[in-house]
């Protein structure tokens, strides 16, 4: 008889961890569940800030609510199907940058982001976009980048032309939040 390894059976040391140096201050660490308290106790820090452009953080309550997040993370990861990385400044977590789908045959990968609110102006996002977008459109597997934000987010939308991106149009009443429908800006990067 044989049998076969099932995902519910499999664990986080899969796949080995993946660093991405961005300068010397900040590094990515891809997800593991390892990070889970120190994430949620990151979550929980900056929730009610993070409401205001996000809808997920208030469904966050524990830290297995956390746990489960990034062990559903760590498969589409490693699968290639979404990347999420965590984000360190001087060795410190503040924040998560991710991939939240990559289209494999149309090579375009969705950008997500937030980091801690006492982290921000220091030009870490903008240093992770840069070199998330060097390392994946070298290996040829993302040509094509774009941000949603919702157009109320003013920081988001700056950061996306700041860094290259181009408006490419707005969806109206696009995302949900709050108990309200929001437009949302649309912005692409296109690397050859």
């Amino acid at each position: 008889m044989t049998t076969t390894k099932n995902e519910s059976s499999l664990t986080q040391s899969q796949w080995p961890d993946e660093i991405v140096e961005v300068n010397g201050d900040i590094y990515l660490h891809s997800v593991n569940e390892k990070f889970s308290e120190p994430l949620f106790t990151l979550v929980m820090r900056n929730q009610a800030w993070l409401q205001t452009a996000m809808d997920w953080p208030r469904y966050v309550r524990t830290a297995e609510d956390t746990r489960k997040t990034l062990m559903a993370n760590y498969l589409l990861h490693h699968r290639h199907y979404a990347k999420m990385y965590l984000i360190f400044y001087r060795q410190e977590m503040v924040g998560v940058f991710s991939f939240n789908l990559i289209e494999p045959t149309n090579k375009t990968a969705y950008i997500g982001y937030w980091l801690d609110e006492q982290a921000q102006g220091k030009g870490i996002i903008s240093a992770t976009i840069d070199a998330i977008i060097s390392k994946f459109s070298t290996e040829g597997r993302v040509r094509r980048f774009v941000i949603k934000s919702i157009v109320t987010n003013q920081a988001s939308n700056r950061v996306a032309l700041h860094n290259g991106f181009t408006l490419e149009g707005c969806l109206k009443q696009a995302e949900f939040l709050n108990g309200q429908y929001h437009d949302q800006n649309i912005y692409g990067r296109i690397e050859s």
